[in-house]
């Protein structure tokens, strides 16, 4: 794989012109974040942080991350509607882990009460890094998939018009040309349309569970906009709102302050912290309703990284995708390794592997939003700490993805420009809308590259670890 952007990173005073250039083409572009000091309010906006040279992506392992998505949203799908599976997974994890169960408690709720909504809709983003072989070439393995709030299609759809004005200034024109036009956000929107049209009720709404802080409102804005464009109405509550506002019909029909909710769009409820008890109440509710989730339950259950291990496992997939090997060979072919830390000798064994070789291991909780993984010396500490205790079931372990790092600068409000070593995280945007048993939507819609600086372990965009970035495709 070529190095990169090598000489132009040599030169700091042309950095700096370029980086005054880039942060105002940002501003003007809508790549923009609300303040760590004004979460609430967009009276006093900065740019999101981003790299200021888009970073090398091997053609081919682009394309296959494009070329499996739909084979993730079939398989996230699948998952969702075998309780079975998701119990039997589950168990062990349920057990320790109070957060997953607590949504598995509302999973069983709503399986007892019977399923009311008749119609699925899956808004997910699947991530990849580029392990390094032992002969150099670069191959494309799963990190995670995220099926509840999936963020940054909104941003990275505005940041491909930077990179290329970065380049044009150099006169680099050819190369400004083969940055790829993204908009996830567009699909992402289709994918709600979709599901708001088979609903069937023209005056209902779309009701987006947001936080009451949010910074990253503005990734959030570019679906709502989307969605006005088709004469969709969104509204923006809270789980508060819902407990206090929310109601039931008879059909089990959802209304938000008097007015019919068709589909409910969760950035919201995917962290312990962001649910009290009355947030865990409003969340029950809203599953019981026959209102369209994205996620419902199942699927944010789906997500978890317990059932990601599970899936691993051979024959799982031969059985969730029955008579589909080419699915599955290209399902596998991503997949990183993964450990089950199950009390017993499987667990052991895992356990043993990672404190013989922690450089080689990643231990992983149930949990999403970033900064949750523990590395190195703290991996250590955490398995001498588990190794005899049940409650390392509530974690995985995961072979650690080797990048192949490079230089780059990555802009940030306050922080100088200085180049420094880089790896680089993809992620594919997937929608799927099913109805009853039938898929009536499946594709992908666009990518979102993330890159971070190699001292940082862990971490995304919302966690202020990683900036956005823009893949340069080459051989």
């Amino acid at each position: 794989m070529a190095t990169g952007w090598g000489s132009l990173l040599q030169d700091e005073q042309q950095l700096e012109e370029l980086a005054r250039q880039a942060v105002d083409r940002a501003l003007a572009e809508g790549v923009l974040l609300r303040t760590l000091q004004e979460p609430s309010s967009s009276d006093v906006v900065s740019y999101a942080p981003f790299t200021l040279f888009p970073s090398l992506v091997p053609s081919a392992l682009l394309e296959q991350a494009y070329a499996v998505q739909m084979d993730f949203n079939m398989l996230v799908d699948a998952v969702s509607q075998n309780a079975a599976f998701l119990e039997q997974t589950l168990s062990s994890t349920i057990k320790r882990d109070n957060f997953t169960a607590r949504l598995f408690n509302i999973y069983k709720q709503v399986l007892k009460g019977g399923i009311a909504q008749t119609v699925f809709l899956g808004l997910n983003r699947s991530d990849y890094m580029f392990q390094r072989n032992a002969d150099g070439s670069p191959v494309l393995k799963q990190i995670e998939i995220n099926t509840i709030s999936a963020s940054f299609g909104g941003l990275a759809s505005r940041t491909p018009a930077v990179h290329r004005h970065v380049l044009n200034v150099l006169s680099k024109t050819k190369e400004a040309a083969k940055i790829l036009s993204n908009n996830p956000s567009k699909g992402l929107a289709q994918g709600i349309t979709k599901a708001w049209e088979l609903y069937g009720s023209a005056n209902a709404l779309v009701l987006l569970i947001a936080q009451e802080k949010e910074r990253n409102i503005f990734d959030q804005r570019a679906i709502e906009n989307e969605l006005l464009a088709q004469n969709i109405h969104v509204i923006r509550r809270r789980f508060e709102d819902v407990s206090e506002k929310g109601s039931l019909d008879q059909d089990r029909r959802l209304f938000m302050d008097g007015q019919e909710v068709a589909v409910v769009y969760f950035r919201d409820g995917y962290m312990p912290s962001q649910y009290s008890v009355q947030n865990w109440e409003a969340r029950l509710l809203l599953e019981r309703s026959c209102a369209i989730k994205c996620p419902d339950i199942a699927t944010q259950l789906a997500g978890t990284k317990k059932v990601q291990q599970e899936l691993s496992r051979m024959g799982v997939l031969e059985m969730l995708l029955p008579g589909q090997p080419e699915t599955v060979a290209r399902l596998r072919a991503t997949f990183a390794g993964l450990y089950s830390l199950d009390m017993g000798e499987e667990g052991d064994q895992a356990i043993t592997e990672a404190l013989a070789a922690p450089s080689q291991f990643v231990l992983k909780p149930q949990r999403e939003g970033g900064g949750n993984n523990l590395y190195g010396e703290e991996m250590v500490q955490a398995l001498e700490h588990l190794k005899d205790s049940e409650e390392r079931a509530s974690y995985i372990l995961m072979e650690k993805i080797e990048p192949e790092p490079f230089g780059n600068c990555l802009l940030r409000p306050g922080s100088p420009v200085r180049v420094v070593q880089c790896i680089s995280e993809l992620g594919i945007f997937g929608v799927y809308v099913r109805q009853g048993k039938t898929l009536v939507m499946n594709k992908h819609v666009g990518h979102l590259l993330r890159t971070k600086a190699i001292e940082h372990a862990d971490g995304g965009v919302a966690a202020g670890v990683a900036v956005l970035d823009n893949p340069y495709p080459v051989a």
